[in-house]
């Protein structure tokens, strides 16, 4: 499929909204961290089993949040100062697991060849052989586990030369030191099983918040089209642009990845036109988008084609 032309808006409003603002991020990084505070220690100190249940969804949930500011990191839009953003990602991935520079490099890996066969993201384009079923299913049911692997391993192997190898592995080293003072306090005061579980269960249920929001950004939108229409933006609830940080207006931010996320809705529209004449995807819920893949599975070119046919056709395009 030929690729199409890059969109554009004016360079005024380009560099109006590259412009940092420091006050969104220091509203909401603290308003987020103290929910996750009160919650892990709402988990820790009630006996009520669905409310630590929940404590644990709401903890996963707001995990995505700390994620999604360090997504912003990777792309040095979270502070000015370079130096900040790269401590913040550093220090977000380290309860969850996985190397910041290796997601920051595989990340801008995705945005320079998104939805093509370079893609490091697009596993869920495949053969629909065995292997493709069971790498699409398992992201989605433990996601975190294979983010581990990836990340800590597959990635750095294949691509990382000796500087990154360095940060990489000075990473794993402040992980590991992290780990075990805070597992030798537990194992000491007795606590071990408790700290663990108000640990694991969150990262487990972020693990599936995370998948879907993966899926939904690119899954069954044209092949090899380009940033805009190979993209799904997710309008869904203000709930969601709130705690996730406008990363469901997300083909605004794969068009200009410099743009703040404080900034993703007025990008979006700026380009509404040009999005609606692409044909990029739009669509209304997050759960929508994943029951369909989930149903559909790992996609071919030609099942893609067909989809996005009948879909053209349902909506008069």
């Amino acid at each position: 499929m030929p690729r199409r032309p890059q969109p554009r808006i004016s360079a005024q409003d380009l560099a109006r909204l590259r412009v940092f603002k420091i006050l969104p991020n220091l509203t909401k990084i603290p308003l987020f961290v103290g929910l996750m505070v009160a919650l892990t220690w709402l988990a820790w100190d009630t006996a009520s089993t669905p409310l630590i249940w929940t404590a644990y969804v709401a903890l996963g949930y707001l995990w995505m949040s700390i994620v999604t500011f360090m997504h912003d990191a990777t792309h040095n839009t979270l502070f000015a100062n370079r130096t900040l953003s790269w401590a913040f990602g550093i220090t977000a991935m380290i309860p969850i697991f996985a190397s910041f520079i290796a997601f920051k490099e595989d990340h801008l890996e995705h945005h320079r060849f998104n939805r093509s066969p370079r893609d490091p993201d697009a596993f869920t384009m495949g053969k629909r052989g065995p292997l493709d079923f069971l790498l699409f299913y398992a992201y989605m049911a433990i996601g975190a586990v294979l983010s581990f692997v990836h990340f800590n391993l597959l990635y750095p192997i294949q691509r990382f030369d000796r500087r990154k190898w360095a940060i990489h592995l000075g990473e794993c080293a402040l992980k590991a030191v992290v780990y075990y003072l805070v597992l030798s306090w537990a194992a000491r005061h007795g606590v071990l099983g408790k700290t663990l579980e108000v640990w694991l269960w969150p990262v487990f249920f972020f693990s599936l918040f995370n998948s879907m929001r993966f899926i939904a950004e690119h899954y069954g939108t044209p092949w090899d089209s380009g940033q805009m229409a190979g993209t799904r933006s997710v309008v869904s609830n203000r709930v969601h642009a709130f705690f996730w940080n406008n990363i469901n207006w997300h083909i605004g931010h794969h068009v200009y990845p410099g743009v703040p996320w404080y900034n993703l809705v007025e990008l979006h529209n700026l380009l509404a036109t040009q999005i609606s004449a692409s044909g990029a995807l739009v669509d209304k819920s997050y759960v929508g988008v994943c029951y369909a893949a989930m149903v559909s599975g790992p996609e071919t070119g030609a099942r893609l084609a067909r989809t996005l046919a009948a879909r053209a056709v349902a909506e008069g395009r």
